[in-house]
């Protein structure tokens, strides 16, 4: 049966549909005698897929890593210069990658898998799942910033945030831990909002990805998901188990 070529290739474990979509993109791949094009779809048990010249591989075993990822590690499975990446602190074979980032300064729970739809289905915005963070803010924040930020705040490059849950936690000598749970995802978004609203952001932590959560993990520790956790994250993804 014919199907769009990114998800053949997400499926042989060659990262998110997103990420195979771009290996598409820089005409690394072919069909047949042609080099495909983003859209094409192909059968993969009729018709002949390289990758870079190389055949396409087949399926392997669906691996899923959760990963407290510290400060200063990439969220890539490769570096461009010595910095360490999350593939770096999970001593597993197979081709594994992390389902969406944190930046180098946020740290927390990390996903890996070489399940390319699931971790299509939980980056892709329209899906909307929640992602959980403990946020460390430099001063106590008052009402109006905390209903600012539960509203959506417009950023300085005129984006507006969709509404998140903001709520107190502790305090930590002048500054206060926030529980912040995000359903969408850009770029340093919690930095960003903080800086508009005079909450300047020195710690973050996530604690959840959709229902798959962080718990006793610290530091650079790793662990593989237990198949009530998988199942639940399928769920919620509306995948099979």
């Amino acid at each position: 049966m014919e199907e769009r070529l990114q998800k053949i290739l997400a499926r042989a474990g060659l990262g998110s549909r997103r990420a195979c979509e771009e290996i598409i993109a820089a005409e690394r791949v072919r069909v047949n005698d042609h080099i495909a094009r983003l859209g094409e779809k192909a059968d993969p048990f009729r018709d002949h897929i390289t990758i870079d010249g190389h055949p396409l591989p087949q399926p392997e075993n669906y691996l899923y890593v959760a990963l407290y990822k510290p400060r200063g590690v990439i969220s890539a499975v490769t570096s461009h210069g010595r910095q360490r990446t999350v593939r770096d602190l999970v001593d597993l074979p197979g081709n594994i990658y992390p389902v969406g980032r944190l930046d180098l300064d946020s740290e927390g729970l990390i996903l890996l898998t070489n399940d390319g739809e699931l971790a299509n289905r939980l980056t892709h915005p329209k899906y909307a799942h929640e992602k959980e963070y403990r946020v460390l803010v430099a001063r106590r924040p008052d009402e109006a910033q905390l209903r600012a930020w539960k509203h959506g705040i417009v950023l300085k490059d005129g984006y507006r945030t969709a509404p998140a849950e903001v709520e107190l936690l502790s305090t930590a000598g002048k500054g206060v831990w926030l529980r912040v749970v995000l359903r969408e995802g850009r770029k340093r978004q919690i930095r960003e909002c903080g800086a508009v609203i005079g909450l300047p952001v020195e710690r973050i932590i996530r604690t959840r990805i959709g229902s798959l959560r962080l718990g006793s993990l610290k530091p650079s520790q790793w662990r593989l998901l237990t198949k009530s956790e998988i199942k639940e994250l399928r769920k919620i993804a509306g995948l099979e188990a």
